[in-house]
């Protein structure tokens, strides 16, 4: 089983990021933001950008990491056809179980997840 994201689920070009900017909506909790912006495929693409004076590359690149393992375990359950970009703010660090409820209460206000009761949850 494949344990990482596909280069299709991953945003990486500056038009697209632009375009995710321009057109997404916001939500937002402490030291978390998240823009969400409906794309034309079938599937979900994240991005996760920490802001310019986020600690050093270490930091910037272990948050990068977390949030797209947590967004990696929790995709299963979104609505596909949704780009996502993940702005992160410096401060203090949560645990892994409070990051994982922002963001899930994050893509929540956002409406990516299926309002249905006979969607099974994995």
């Amino acid at each position: 089983m494949r344990r990482s994201l596909s280069k299709k689920e991953i945003v990486k070009r500056k038009p697209e990021i632009d375009q995710i900017f321009k057109t997404g909506k916001m939500y937002s909790c402490r030291g978390l933001k998240l823009l969400v912006s409906q794309n034309q495929l079938d599937l979900d693409r994240i991005v996760v950008i920490p802001v310019r004076h986020y600690g050093n590359s270490v930091q910037r690149n272990r948050i990068r990491r977390q949030i797209k393992e947590i967004w990696r375990n929790e995709k299963h359950r979104m609505i596909p056809g949704y780009d996502f970009a993940f702005i992160v703010y410096p401060g203090k660090v949560p645990n892994n179980e409070i990051q994982t409820k922002q963001l899930i209460s994050l893509c929540e206000k956002a409406g990516v997840f299926p309002q249905s009761k006979d969607v099974p949850i994995v």
